[in-house]
């Protein structure tokens, strides 16, 4: 565990509001940016992200239909297309890229808690709590 995965699991429980994620993901370089958006992909999977979860993560994360991440996510195979949406280059493309897979992180591990947690469990992102 490390601050940045602490916060990032801290955003996608809505423990911290995503105003401040973003202003966070912005002071990064471009390549710590992309890090980040690749350790999402990995928690987006390891949380068992499923296609299904393309709608309302869209929803979630206030983008259009028609934007480039949720075109990506909302077609082929979730693993696949959270890696190309990871690898979004555009700063633009990165910022929406990034309240995408925040809400993808949301809807998977909340699912992956409520069937396989919630009488408790090792997890260490399921003990956080509010930091003020």
């Amino acid at each position: 565990m490390n601050e940045r995965d602490v916060l990032l699991n801290e955003l996608a429980q809505d423990l911290r509001p995503m105003a401040e994620g973003i202003e966070w993901f912005d002071g990064l370089g471009q390549e710590e940016q992309s890090d980040v958006l690749l350790l999402l992909r990995h928690h987006c999977v390891q949380a068992r992200a499923v296609a299904e979860d393309a709608s309302e993560s869209i929803h979630r994360a206030g983008l259009r239909v028609t934007h480039t991440p949720a075109v990506l996510i909302s077609r082929g195979r979730i693993d696949e297309q959270l890696g190309k949406v990871a690898g979004l280059r555009p700063l633009d493309e990165r910022r929406k890229a990034f309240r995408l897979l925040i809400a993808v992180l949301s809807i998977a591990d909340r699912r992956r808690w409520d069937r396989f947690c919630s009488d408790g469990c090792d997890h260490w992102w399921h003990r956080l709590s509010r930091v003020e």
